[in-house]
């Protein structure tokens, strides 16, 4: 069994996560959406109302699980039995820094594979960052998140 974690922020989770997410269920037996805690960053969303927004979009994904993690990834991998981690890449600069990250990782456990996995054409562009930024002028968010997050996204996000 190959399990695969996919890490981030996921504040809030957009149509460009999903992606990577349904693409990978499909490839490995299980996936572990993983949360991260970053004490340094100040998200919109806290990390219990994170996992619980992913849990509602990917509730029909019997071999896809969420939680949280603080501290090193390859510690959490270890602690998971992942073989393998998942970066989503948008552009070349986010594969400079995502390469580098995947050698740390690899140094620090060796039985670590990363996977880079380039988000569909259609959500080259979208950044959790991005949303927020749309939300808080009151744009629209369709296609952009899931449906059911909009209404969420938009009382956070508001001015």
């Amino acid at each position: 069994m190959i399990t695969a974690v996919y890490p981030g922020s996921f504040d809030p989770c957009t149509n460009g996560h999903l992606d990577i997410i349904e693409r990978s269920s499909k490839l490995f037996d299980r996936v572990i959406v993983s949360v991260l805690t970053n004490s340094s960053k100040h998200p919109t969303f806290t990390v219990d109302e994170r996992i619980e927004l992913l849990n509602i979009v990917l509730k029909d994904y019997p071999n896809v699980s969420v939680c949280a993690f603080s501290g090193l990834l390859v510690d959490f991998m270890k602690k998971e039995n992942a073989d393998v981690l998942i970066k989503g890449i948008r552009a070349v600069s986010d594969y400079e820094y995502e390469f580098q990250m995947a050698l740390t990782n690899k140094a620090l456990y060796t039985d670590a594979e990363t996977l880079f996995m380039p988000t569909s054409k259609e959500y080259m562009f979208l950044s959790s960052s991005i949303v927020k930024e749309i939300a808080s002028y009151g744009g629209s968010l369709k296609g952009l998140v899931p449906d059911e997050l909009i209404p969420i996204i938009n009382k956070r996000c508001a001015r």
